[in-house]
Parts: C-alpha cells; sequence; structure tokens
C-alpha cells in the first residue's frame, strides 16, 4: 500500500485528493475533499483521465509488452542506476516524493526506491503514464507507488511545491508544470538518446533516428523554468538475442508503426548476439529561482 500522505490534486477541481483505504470492493481509492472519487483498477493503477482526450498517442499492449521484457531482463539496468544515484543524492533524507513522469513499465521507479531503501530513505513515489497497459506492469513492480493514468500536457495532480525530484526517461516533457510541482531545492532529472545510439539495430529493423536539433530543442525547452545542473553521458555495450533486439525495437516510438512480427523476420538468421551501443544523456536540471517567487 502506498504513503496516505502524498500531495495529489484532484484533476476535476484541484482540491487536495487523499488515498483511502480498500473500501468494499478491495481496491483503494482517491477523494478529493469537494467529493469527487476514483477507484483503483483491480491492477492497482488509477485513471485519472478527465475531460478532453489527449491527442498523445499511448502504448499498446504489445509495445508494453516489449519494453517489460527487455528491461526485465537488465539490459538497461546500468542506466537506470545512474537515474537512481542522481535522483537519491539530491533527496533530502526524511519526507521525500519523487514523481516518475512517463513510469512506463516502473523499472526506473523501481531502482530509485530500491537505491533510496538501502541508503535508508524512505521515499513516496508517484508514477504517471498514458498507457493504462503500461501502469498495469508498473502497478505490480511498485505497489508501495500511485500510480495513475495522466495526461502530462495538463495541469498534474500533484500540489505546488510538494517534490523532491521529478524524472523523465525517454518521455514526454512539460517543463512549466515539472518546474511548478518541484520544490525550490528539488531535482529534474532527464534522459534523452545521444546521436548513434542504437544505430547497428536500428540499421536493421527501421528503428527512428535521432531528430537533428533534439538537444537544442530541449535546452529551450527548459530554459525559461530550469538550470543545467549537471550532464553525464552513459554507454551501454549491449549483446542481444535476435528476440531482444525485436523487443528493443518495438519498445520505443518505432513500435506505433512497426509489426513485431515483420521485426522478428528481418533479424531472422543474424547471428547471435547482436552487438550494439546504448547513447544516453543524463541531465540534471534545477529550477530556476523565480519559480519560487
Amino acid at each position: 500500500m502506498p504513503s496516505a500522505d502524498l500531495p495529489l490534486l484532484c484533476p476535476v477541481c484541484s482540491d487536495p485528493m487523499d488515498l483511502l483505504e480498500p473500501g468494499a470492493g478491495n481496491q483503494p481509492r482517491l477523494a478529493c475533499t469537494a467529493g469527487h472519487k476514483f477507484d483503483a483498477a483491480r491492477q492497482g493503477y488509477f485513471n485519472l483521465l478527465v475531460g478532453k482526450g489527449t491527442s498523445f498517442e499511448a502504448d499498446s499492449a504489445a509495445m508494453v509488452q516489449a519494453r517489460f521484457n527487455f528491461l526485465g531482463s537488465g539490459n538497461y539496468r546500468p542506466l537506470a542506476q545512474a537515474v537512481a544515484s542522481a535522483v537519491v543524492r539530491n533527496l533530502p533524507d526524511t519526507g521525500a516524493t519523487v514523481l516518475d513522469s512517463g513510469t512506463g513499465t516502473g523499472h526506473y521507479l523501481r531502482e530509485i526506491l530500491d537505491a533510496a531503501a538501502a541508503d535508508g530513505r524512505h521515499v513516496s513515489a508517484i508514477g504517471l503514464d498514458i498507457s493504462k497497459f503500461a501502469l498495469r506492469r508498473a502497478a505490480r513492480l511498485n505497489p508501495d507507488a500511485v500510480n495513475m493514468v495522466c495526461d502530462i500536457w495538463q495541469p498534474l495532480p500533484v500540489a505546488t511545491g510538494s517534490v523532491d525530484a521529478v524524472t523523465v526517461v525517454f518521455a514526454p516533457r512539460n517543463p512549466a508544470e515539472f518546474a511548478r510541482v518541484l520544490r525550490p531545492a528539488g531535482v529534474l532529472v532527464v534522459v534523452t538518446p545521444r546521436p548513434g545510439h542504437l544505430a547497428e539495430v536500428a540499421a536493421v529493423t527501421g528503428m527512428l533516428g535521432i531528430e537533428e536539433g533534439k538537444d537544442d530543442r530541449l535546452a529551450d525547452a527548459m530554459a525559461g523554468h530550469f538550470e543545467l545542473d549537471s550532464s553525464v553521458d552513459v554507454d551501454i555495450a549491449l549483446e542481444l538475442t535476435r528476440t531482444a533486439a525485436a523487443d528493443l525495437a518495438f519498445m520505443g516510438p518505432a513500435g506505433h508503426h512497426l509489426d513485431l512480427g515483420h521485426l522478428a523476420a528481418r533479424l531472422e538468421g543474424l547471428p547471435e548476439p547482436l552487438t550494439a551501443g546504448a547513447k544516453f544523456k543524463l541531465l540534471v536540471f534545477r529550477p530556476r529561482e523565480h519559480n519560487a517567487a
């Protein structure tokens, strides 16, 4: 059961929202002071999508399965450890809250929570994602977090100045909302791919390449709300089976326009292991002083 002391806001009226103990349906409930209620799905997550639907395409069940298989095999564990280290060293000793925006299957948040526990810190956690299929996985992996279906382009269901760290790993970014929910001493940890990321797999599978000027656009988007505190490159030398390579190609944005069966056919006959270089940039931002004003 997640901590009941979380800084949640109702997506309907923005009143404070509390996590209530399981009721007659044996599922916990979120309820605000104005009486709006959200029951957890039987898989353990909450659906907070209200009003106009999002234009962002959620990951499908097949894409989520591919990501769960790939990350569950530990292929990106060094990246998850680097994210956890960047977060945990910036958390207060007590009363810390972490928001994982675009939590996906929850593997990165799990690494953060485990690293914090190993450091003797209790952390309250919130996981947001637009895909209910992803949150079914995340809720199982992180039952100690509140996992919510949410559109990050809308106001986040989190109180202003209440979060110590926001993590965004290969997910859309809403700098204004991230700055709003962070405490003045909080950090925003962002992971993006670098040029050449998975080039060997992309050449065979038709994965999307890194867009030209991606780093400049990120810097411009962050400039109004955040200052860059640190940046580090994380490189992972991968040795993959053909199945793992197909999962890797399918679990990301390319999964919206590629067919898993066709991916497997493209990879059939290639010698194993398939080698590839995963190239990431891990950036730590801090809120600009005017955000707290």
